[in-house]
């Protein structure tokens, strides 16, 4: 079926007669009670919808990014099957090997990992400790590869897909893993703490004793923890003078105030093995660096935004209109100024944003914090200025603004 409807304007008559052919085609498959899951973009395959309102969506907001195979709406991807399955049927063979969630997909994009098929490895494959992961090669538990030396991100991989493809419960179309990954994303968003979330898994566990749900908050950070994208913890001078990083991580003092790195009162630490007190020192202040190289090759890495990542030089209008950092002089000076930096429209470009702020609201706390945002204008206007597209560099704490001692961190 023709699908290139789906890149065409909105109001144009193409796209519309294609967003009535899609839904023929899935109240035809996939409804219920007169009702089907709105693929637009707000409502992203989640919430039921009647067909007068799923077509306003799709008109207004168009189709979730990506959405090309209508999985959701009867369509089956494996190419040996009929080209409808019955959403009504989740214990299906089709459920059983293409996940709902795409988990398998957002894997491979986070390590780089090539898939040769729609689904590579089977649900009940285990990795074994022999297994050549060197080389990114899979294979059946029980044989070996001894001449390998397993790689860590290779095994990462394999770990989390094994996580993948153990189901939540007997017969459930959702994995262990993409529960726990939508369960913590939920958690940020809503600003848990962690005492609560492990309140909350520990009374879904009560009530779905048959589901394997992680005990506590820790136990799925650890779970998820492979997925990568964390952060460096770096000490700081009080008075932001300097950062104990590189050749001077050691040094106990500022080589600049003088001011120690560490509080004056110290903190107690039982030692339960002799039954005494130890002390411990505590640091005045610490640098959480989000490191930004791993980010942007996770931004070419996935499927999703690599071509996007070249939309301003390759789908961007040049009509003379600012629509885009892209059409602004500034961008035009720089690209002359350093013209074998443009000339690779790979090469990102990035704002940077800084604003501080009391992380303990009204409390009577002389505390700051600042984050350090930054903008990929690579991206188009629609996607860049999105929450999401946003990545944190880093978070600068101290008792008051670095102001113009933010250039020791950046």
């Amino acid at each position: 079926m023709d699908r290139s409807w789906m890149k065409l304007s909105r109001v144009s008559n193409a796209y519309q007669n294609g967003v009535q052919t899609f839904l023929n085609f899935a109240f035809q498959n996939a409804s219920q009670e007169n009702m089907i899951l709105c693929p637009c973009k707000k409502c992203g395959n989640i919430y039921w919808h009647f067909r007068e309102v799923v077509y306003e969506h799709l008109i207004v907001d168009g189709f979730i990014r990506g959405y090309k195979k209508w999985i959701f709406h009867g369509e089956c991807t494996s190419s040996g099957t009929s080209s409808t399955i019955n959403p009504t049927y989740p214990d299906t063979d089709y459920h059983q090997y293409v996940r709902q969630d795409d988990m398998e997909d957002m894997l491979r994009d986070a390590f780089n990992m090539c898939s040769h098929g729609e689904q590579s490895f089977p649900p009940d494959f285990i990795i074994s400790e022999d297994c050549n992961i060197g080389g990114n090669v899979f294979c059946e538990t029980g044989t070996s590869a001894p001449n390998e030396e397993p790689n860590e991100e290779a095994a990462k991989f394999y770990n989390l897909l094994n996580e993948m493809n153990e189901e939540l419960y007997e017969g459930s179309k959702y994995s262990k893993l993409s529960f726990c990954i939508r369960l913590f994303h939920l958690k940020c968003l809503g600003r848990w703490t962690g005492n609560s979330f492990t309140m909350l898994l520990e009374f879904l566990r009560e009530m779905f004793p048959f589901a394997k749900i992680p005990q506590s908050c820790q136990d799925m950070k650890r779970l998820i923890k492979d997925l990568g994208l964390g952060y460096d913890k770096i000490h700081s001078c009080p008075n932001d003078c300097m950062l104990y990083w590189g050749d001077k991580k050691n040094q106990q003092s500022c080589h600049v105030c003088g001011k120690s790195r560490w509080m004056n009162s110290n903190t107690e630490d039982v030692n339960t093995d002799e039954g005494r007190a130890q002390l411990r020192k505590k640091i005045v202040n610490v640098l959480r660096y989000f490191p930004l190289i791993p980010r942007l090759q996770r931004l070419f890495m996935s499927s999703k935004t690599a071509e996007s990542m070249t939309w301003h030089n390759d789908q961007r209008t040049d009509d003379g209109l600012l629509r885009h950092p892209a059409d602004s002089l500034a961008w035009k000076s720089f690209d002359s100024k350093f013209p074998s930096f443009a000339s690779d429209p790979r090469n990102v470009r990035l704002g940077l944003a800084a604003d501080g702020f009391n992380p303990f609201k009204i409390m009577s706390t002389s505390y700051s914090t600042w984050p350090v945002v930054l903008v990929p204008y690579n991206l188009p206007p629609w996607i860049c200025m999105k929450q999401s597209s946003f990545i944190l560099s880093m978070i600068i704490p101290g008792e008051k603004g670095p102001g113009n001692d933010i250039d020791i961190y950046l």
